[in-house]
């Protein structure tokens, strides 16, 4: 049976929800481009969106508030993640520290101010890949913070999976850990907020895991909202995550449910989509539209918005930790907004759709949209800050031990990062300890969630890496994994960084030390991996000859498209990742002799 959320009578739900229990599918139909006396273009970048100018007659504004990819990220985050840059009038850049819940509670109750017609929504990984405070508690206190937040609905993302299906009801429905129990002396009471997930159906029954669709509702305005996931889930969540469950086309079942809920009587329809695209500006209000409608960002998410049905009035998107607010053509040439607000609560989009009551449809020529940042210079809002401490409180103990010293920054940004390195080398490194024949290590990437900071985040001092810390960069609980591949296998492997489901964005893997090669960028697909210049302690590699590769369970697994690592023989699995880069901070730092940032130049790259 597919997880639904219970009714919850005794929790404080906002008035203007309204759940319509469905298996359905969702069309909008032919949206009304009522032009609308003094209303904005669609696209409109400038002003908070919070005057809304209609709020009687035959058009009503409704507000609609979305962020996406929060992965558990309840204090500010820190370094790069904690920063988003803002381009100036004047041509120029200025970075802004953003992000927190605290701040985004405030931020989100003072742009609901004065907008009777307001609903909030997310666009997926609100959980999963979290620091400490979070993650040590299986998300709950995401959860809780998401209630508090008056979140009212979100898509699930692909970090929902991350503990599997099972996992993911719990976080509706309620109910304490079935290995760890209950944290406080009060049950989790699950979210208040539905997850939605149509395109994710169980494998025996073909129905969807949890609710396809929801629908807000106040007085005669009816808004529905349809989740969605990217189809390709299976390939970047480990296969016990995903066990059971099909993911099916985004478009198909959007337009799918769009028909139910038209046949339903809703004709105003929002997609939540986690997927996104790549905008051609890293500032996130830089004008999308500028050079024309939707030149300013590419990647899956402009696929998506081109087929979608014009039924669909505007979507949220993510996945891409991108920031935009474009225009992309509906199939029938009619403007539809696309926004994405970054990650990690840095951003929240408001987005004024009017309806028009008349047709019950979004006037789209009345739709404006545009990012605002959730800096830092607000008040905290006491009751997310109450939730912190209560979990931080819980998390000390483990949290703030010690486990190593660094002399400066050491980042995961790059094609070849520092972090990446120090994790590929702690790895081998514990390796070793298994089977001291173990030759390199390998690191995905995208499981280097944050960079380590010189400064001190707490009251630990400058250069101490603290648990907390390390958990915030390797959060999966992933297992070191040791398996035997050929030369030639090994080849192949590093190849599919930059061929098959990777050529068009490569996924380019960290390598312990004595693993050098050429990456030649001007090159196309297989041949970027210059196969002659593969060396391991400057011998190269031996097709035929066998190698002992470390890696994690997710790579093992065959993640992230590397099907050949997922081919291995001799299998021996170890402990935690975690573990590992511990054992390695520990053996490799102290105060008096800190661990400096790697060179990151084992990868010569050719542009």
């Amino acid at each position: 049976m597919p997880a639904t959320s219970p009714a919850h009578p005794r929790r404080r739900r906002r008035t203007n929800r309204l759940l319509v229990t469905a298996a359905g599918v969702l069309t909008v139909g032919a949206l009304a481009a009522a032009a609308l006396p003094g209303s904005a273009s669609a696209g409109e970048q400038g002003g908070k969106g919070h005057g809304h100018g209609h709020q009687h007659g035959r058009y009503q504004d409704v507000q609609l508030l979305s962020f996406n990819d929060l992965h558990g990220n309840l204090e500010p985050p820190t370094g790069s993640s904690g920063r988003v840059t803002e381009l100036q009038p004047d041509g120029t850049t200025k970075t802004i520290d953003a992000g927190g819940a605290e701040y985004l509670a405030t931020h989100l109750r003072q742009a609901r101010k004065g907008n009777a017609y307001s609903i909030t929504a997310a666009g997926g990984d609100m959980v999963g890949a979290s620091p400490l405070i979070s993650g040590l508690f299986h998300d709950e206190p995401t959860i809780e913070a998401l209630n508090k937040l008056d979140l009212d609905v979100t898509s699930v993302g692909n970090h929902e999976f991350d503990e599997g299906a099972k996992e993911l009801a719990r976080l509706q429905n309620g109910g304490c850990h079935p290995t760890d129990g209950c944290y406080t002396d009060k049950t989790f009471q699950g979210a208040d907020f539905p997850y939605l997930s149509a395109n994710v159906l169980n494998e025996k029954t073909e129905k969807p895991l949890l609710k396809p669709y929801w629908v807000w509702k106040k007085k005669d305005v009816k808004v529905g909202f349809i989740g969605v996931t990217l189809e390709g889930t299976p390939n970047i969540v480990s296969a016990e995550g995903v066990k059971g469950l099909v993911f099916k086309d985004e478009v198909e079942t959007i337009n799918k449910y769009a028909k139910e809920l038209r046949r339903k009587g809703v004709k105003s329809i929002v997609a939540l989509i986690h997927e996104g695209g790549f905008p051609a500006s890293p500032n996130y209000n830089y004008d999308c539209d500028a050079p024309g409608a939707g030149d300013g960002i590419s990647g899956p998410i402009a696929d998506i918005a081109k087929n979608v049905s014009p039924e669909v009035d505007a979507l949220v998107t993510g996945h891409t930790h991108n920031a935009y607010v474009c225009t992309i053509p509906d199939p029938a040439g009619n403007p539809r907004m696309v926004t994405s607000a970054a990650s990690f609560g840095r951003l929240y989009t408001d987005t004024t759709l009017t309806y028009d009551r008349r047709t019950g449809d979004i006037a789209r020529t009345a739709v404006k949209s545009a990012n605002h940042v959730v800096s830092r210079d607000v008040p905290k809002a006491p009751d997310m800050t109450r939730l912190i401490d209560k979990w931080n409180t819980l998390a000390a103990p483990i949290g703030n031990r010690a486990i190593g010293h660094i002399s400066g920054d050491i980042v995961k940004d790059g094609t070849e990062s520092p972090l990446g390195d120090l994790i590929a080398d702690a790895q081998l490194a514990y390796a070793r300890t298994l089977d001291p024949e173990t030759d390199l290590a390998l690191m995905n990437p995208g499981g280097v969630r944050a960079s380590l900071t010189y400064a001190a985040s707490g009251a630990e001092g400058d250069g101490v890496v603290t648990f907390a810390e390390a958990f915030t960069v390797q959060p999966f609980a992933n297992t070191v994994n040791l398996q035997t591949f050929t030369g030639e296998q090994l080849i192949q492997a590093l190849k599919e960084q930059v061929s098959g489901s990777n050529e068009a964005a490569p996924k380019i893997l960290q390598v312990s030390d004595g693993l050098t090669y050429t990456l030649d960028l001007t090159k196309s697909g297989a041949d970027r991996v210059v196969t002659d210049s593969i060396r391991l302690n400057g011998e190269a590699i031996d097709p035929s000859a066998s190698y002992r590769v470390a890696t994690n369970s997710f790579l093992a697994g065959g993640g992230d498209g590397f099907t050949t690592l997922g081919q291995g023989a001799d299998d021996l699995v170890g402990d935690d990742d975690l573990k590992a880069l511990e054992q390695y901070l520990t053996a490799n730092s102290s105060a008096g002799s800190p661990l400096a940032p790697p060179a990151a130049d084992r990868i010569t790259i050719v542009r």
